[in-house]
């Protein structure tokens, strides 16, 4: 059994900066793909970041350049940076862990509210 607790977030103003933080606990010996993801109301839950055991990163085009996924292997937490934040990052985020890309069983945080407005 995992566990995935996050911590950070919250409200920020335009152009300001959060981390977000997920540690897992249990039997994480095979979570090799951590990630973030966001859902904003009304829309679908995305892909943020994406980390891979291969030290592979990817990112949503809509934040490249902005946030930075980053691990510690030893803690097994993943973290979000965010820079330069946007109205429109404004959403709610949750980590997500698992084996490999192609797995089907998959561990997600409780989510975390992270708004940006002035």
């Amino acid at each position: 059994q995992v566990q995935l607790v996050q911590s950070g977030g919250g409200w920020v103003q335009p152009g300001g900066s959060l981390r977000l933080s997920c540690a897992a606990s249990g039997s994480t010996f095979s979570l090799n793909v951590m990630g973030w993801y966001r859902q904003a109301p009304g829309k679908q839950r995305e892909l943020v970041a994406q980390s891979t055991g291969g030290g592979f990163t990817n990112y949503a085009d809509s934040v490249k350049g902005r946030f930075t996924i980053s691990r510690d292997n030893a803690k097994n937490t993943v973290y979000l940076q965010m820079n330069n934040l946007k109205p429109e990052d404004t959403a709610v985020y949750y980590c997500k862990m698992r084996a490999t890309v192609y797995s089907l069983n998959a561990y997600w945080g409780q989510g975390t509210q992270v708004t940006v407005s002035s």
